[in-house]
């Protein structure tokens, strides 16, 4: 189950990346540039697990195993009447004990979210590192995908207008930045989505990474 603490976290990310001000055009109206395709990113303090041997313990001598993500990438492409983000990030890990050979499962999310603080979606999967005998260091690759509805992407054509209306100097919303408009901003959000990707972590493993 995906911590409460890394929830907020996720909150605060997708907030922070719901939309950017475009530049304006040579007749003072503003040329948008956000995109409606899902942005993936790995939340704070969910991108690195540490696992302990004996389990339970925080002690610097009983790390067994550390892993972290790295090289998320992502693609968004139009699938009917849907926004289709495909995702793929390595997992690098390494670990005390290089005695034996070792396959160590890694459990991560990818959930959707929507607006900064709603969880439309989310799913485990599992990642599994292969060490060989003797070796200290391994790498896996895995993927994560979401799907969007295209309508509930997309700005409703009254705020885009909004945004992109032409204002000429001297008018009383000449100097007026649509983007801070209540109604703007609630569409933005409302049409925001993210694909967010972390190791599920048990609440003592994200207690961890926030307090280490």
């Amino acid at each position: 189950m995906l911590p409460k603490a890394s929830l907020a976290v996720l909150a605060l990310l997708a907030l922070g990346a719901c939309a950017k001000k475009g530049d304006l055009d040579e007749t003072g109206g503003i040329v948008a540039v956000r995109s409606s395709c899902p942005v993936a990113a790995i939340p704070a303090q969910t991108g690195d697990v540490t696992l302990f041997n004996p389990a339970g313990s925080t002690d610097a001598n009983a790390i067994d195993v550390v892993a972290s993500m790295t090289n998320l990438r992502s693609t968004c492409s139009e699938s009917g009447d849907n926004y289709v983000t495909e995702a793929t990030f390595d997992v690098l890990a390494s670990r005390r004990d290089a005695s034996v050979a070792r396959d160590v499962d890694l459990p991560y999310f990818s959930v959707v979210v929507r607006g900064g603080n709603a969880v439309i979606a989310k799913r485990v999967g599992t990642v599994r590192v292969s060490f060989a005998a003797g070796q200290y260091r391994a790498q896996a690759s895995a993927k994560a995908a979401s799907y969007v509805d295209r309508a509930q992407a997309t700005l409703p054509d009254a705020i885009q207008r909004k945004i992109s209306q032409k204002r000429k100097s001297g008018e009383e919303d000449a100097a007026i930045d649509p983007f801070t408009l209540p109604e703007v901003k609630a569409a933005l959000q409302r049409t925001s989505f993210e694909l967010l990707i972390g190791f599920n972590l048990t609440p003592e493993q994200f207690k961890y990474n926030a307090t280490r």
